[in-house]
């Protein structure tokens, strides 16, 4: 952590509203945006990120030095995305792009260039289970280390390293097999409830 963020966490901790703005500027979009690859709901994402900048104001005196400030916030994002994952299996929700529309239906999220590969690997991530999918995004989006992504994910090393390469196998087959024509991305293949 740098001492820029060393001291907005101390001010920050005694209530100080201008040190937590600051702190929200820093860490926004890119926990947005973190939170929007491990979720694939972009409205989802922004409410789970206001939550996790609630949690690191109401939480800050929780804080330790031990570990950088940005693995302590990506560490509460994280958990937040696992607790949403997790509800949504128990309860089979489904996106409105898996139910095949009577009508076409157009959707802001959608954009002209999410088409091909880049549509296929959103369907491979988001049917992909969490214990996987959190470890990738963080190292291959998020350009976390694994030793950082074991500090968030609170798992050791080896268990990093080793969903990491699960999960890149699992995505590599998934895309292989929509390049040949034979894939449906089904939740239930590849998700197997535990985290």
């Amino acid at each position: 952590m740098n001492m820029d963020e060393q001291a907005l966490v101390l001010q920050i901790q005694a209530g100080d509203e201008e040190a937590f703005a600051k702190i929200v500027h820093v860490y926004k979009d890119k926990i947005v945006n973190y939170l929007y690859q491990v979720t694939g709901d972009y409205q989802k994402a922004v409410d789970l990120s206001q939550e996790t900048f609630l949690r690191v104001f109401f939480k800050a005196n929780k804080y330790r030095p031990i570990a950088p400030f940005s693995s302590w916030v990506y560490a509460i994002a994280s958990n937040l995305a696992k607790t949403e994952l997790k509800k949504r299996w128990r309860m089979g929700l489904v996106s409105l792009e898996d139910v095949p529309p009577a009508v076409e239906i157009s959707t802001p999220s959608k954009e002209a260039s999410d088409s091909g590969l880049v549509k296929n690997l959103r369907q491979a991530l988001d049917a992909l289970s969490p214990r996987y999918r959190i470890p990738v995004v963080l190292k291959d989006m998020e350009g976390y280390s694994q030793e950082e992504i074991a500090q968030i994910i609170k798992r050791p090393i080896g268990t990093v390293k080793a969903r990491i390469s699960r999960g890149r196998n699992i995505l590599k087959k998934q895309l292989e097999k929509a390049r040949t024509g034979n894939v449906s991305f089904q939740k239930k293949e590849i998700f197997d409830g535990r985290f």
